[in-house]
């Protein structure tokens, strides 16, 4: 039943794309037909339910990859559903094939014939993507021959990228002990894989398509490496030697941020996940500092391949030229802000809310990574093992929050050790999205990734992606601009919910809790060589 009634609100979503998505000649504001609109929502519901009834995880692994592709292939030919970046990308693309420099000119001013196709607030505004993703949408606009074409191959770059994290997902959850069924499930039926990644075609999917084969290198062992890619018989990749494998995943990882910044989260734990044995200060420079030759390598290489330099660092900090509730540090500084204007005060709020929230972001990071070094360095304890922190007191003891469904149980021997490390990035990730300055429902896609195949307990990050499904209308208007006011006021509340609750929950602590993982049981860790 869950895959037909995906299947249908794939189509109805095509259906939507056809009447009212973000079409090129089309106005970048809703047209609100009572048709579209309704083939949207019923649409979005259907697929989000029927992605949410098996949660738990699909019949079979094959199960689950036969229903996600099938509900693909309608988005795979509508138009680009939820957001018009995929027209930012190509323009970008074209500025660079024609011998500009996007990191230093918006669209509109180097003269882009499909400026007018892209979202307002972004045709001012220089590239914010790596080089090798400006160099990939200028070959799609060399090849294209044309917007539709360019977007067109756009759309198979995205489909390319899925497919490589797709490729990924079972050893990555064998790893970790979690079931590929569920795993595989959670990440490719997802509603916001589907129309932003596939339909929308947003750079994300390829940031992930390089992010998670990175990964799979790192949490097997290099004998076993290639009889866990799907294609690849024993003996090409599986024969590399240790180095050549740190520095092919270092490249990997240098690549993924070179499309997208985010990925530099999560290279502090893969340095963790690189190192062989019981981590150590030396260990962890030898191994890790392998991996980063490899990551800075590629990704200076490239820059310099390209002549792009590292001019897109400078771009990043125009992501958040939109001012909308979804994020919580800028749902706060809005709500002061109206707070103030009641009293003919102009406090300007955001910017200082944002730069808090950067802050805080810094300081959880630097915490979560030295928590997970933690806790896979002690010795086995000598008794049955106690819950290791691995994010400062943020929830309650496991005794005590049993059945909450924050908890990821790392306490098992089977994938203990690469459960805690792939969960301490999927962990960061999600910081990373709760305090970004601006978030967007695809922003959701990054820890779903690596949650997917690390976590235990699934609905505290599978509820917010069911209701980020909802944010987008099928030609890109957000419903976070239509409803200022009263999401500030919803989102503050909710944060402040939230910090009510670990204060509450605190008073219960006799040991700290366990988010991504625990100190392993008795026995020794299992040995990657």
């Amino acid at each position: 039943m869950a895959r037909y009634a995906g299947l249908v609100g794939a189509l109805l979503l095509a259906v939507a794309g056809y009447l009212g998505g973000a079409l090129p000649d089309a106005g970048t504001g809703s047209d609100g037909g009572p048709l579209t609109v309704t083939s949207w929502l019923l649409g979005t519901t259907a697929m989000v339910g029927a992605w949410w009834a098996l949660r738990a995880g699909a019949p079979s692994t094959r199960w689950a990859y036969v229903t996600a592709g099938s509900w693909a292939l309608p988005l795979l030919v509508t138009a680009p559903l939820g957001s018009r970046d995929v027209y930012s990308y190509a323009c970008q693309g074209w500025i660079y094939a024609d011998g500009g420099d996007p990191y230093a000119i918006g669209v509109a001013a180097a003269g882009c014939p499909w400026a007018e196709a892209v979202a307002p607030v972004w045709r001012d505004t220089p590239a914010p993507y790596g080089p090798l993703f400006v160099l990939l949408a200028a070959l799609a606009v060399v090849l294209g021959g044309g917007l539709i074409g360019t977007v067109v191959l756009l759309r198979l770059l995205a489909l390319a990228g899925v497919l490589a994290a797709a490729a990924c997902l079972p050893g990555l959850a064998r790893a970790a002990g979690v079931p590929p069924r569920r795993a595989t499930w959670l990440l490719l039926a997802c509603p916001l894989v589907g129309v932003h990644l596939v339909a929308g075609a947003h750079n994300d999917a390829v940031m992930l398509g390089l992010l998670l084969p990175a990964l799979l290198i790192l949490v097997h062992r290099p004998g076993r490496l290639g009889s866990l890619l799907l294609a690849d018989p024993p003996g090409r990749l599986g024969s590399l030697r240790p180095v050549g494998v740190l520095l092919l995943a270092g490249v990997l990882l240098g690549l993924a941020v070179s499309v997208k910044a985010t990925a530099v989260v999560v290279l502090p734990f893969a340095a963790l996940a690189a190192v062989r044995g019981r981590p150590g200060v030396r260990t962890l420079l030898r191994d890790g500092g392998l991996l980063a030759v490899g990551a800075v390598g590629g990704l200076l290489v490239l820059s310099l391949l390209t002549g792009l330099g590292l001019g897109w660092l400078g771009g990043l900090g125009r992501s958040g030229d939109t001012v909308q509730w979804t994020s919580p540090p800028t749902a706060i500084g809005m709500l002061i802000d109206y707070v103030g204007e009641l009293f003919a005060r102009h406090p300007n709020a955001v910017p200082l809310t944002r730069t808090a929230g950067l802050a805080l972001l810094a300081v959880l990071l630097l915490l979560l990574f030295h928590h997970t070094y933690r806790t896979l360095r002690p010795p086995p304890p000598p008794t049955a093992p106690r819950p290791d922190a691995l994010i400062m007191r943020l929830a309650a003891p496991v005794s005590a929050c049993r059945d909450a469904n924050l908890m990821i149980n790392a306490s098992e021997a089977a994938g203990w050790r690469w459960r805690v490390v792939l969960g301490g990035a999927g962990v960061g990730l999600v910081a990373t999205v709760v305090l970004a300055p601006v978030f967007h429902p695809w922003y959701a896609t990054w820890p779903l990734a690596v949650l997917a195949v690390a976590a235990t307990r699934t609905t505290w990050f599978v509820l917010p992606c069911a209701l980020a499904s909802f944010l987008a209308l099928p030609d890109g208007t957000s419903l976070a601009r239509l409803t200022k006011a009263p999401g500030a006021i919803a989102m503050t509340a909710l944060v402040l919910a939230a910090l009510v609750w670990a204060l509450f929950r605190r008073q219960a602590w006799r040991s700290p809790a366990l988010v991504v993982g625990a100190a392993p049981p008795p026995g020794p860790p299992p040995s990657r060589d």
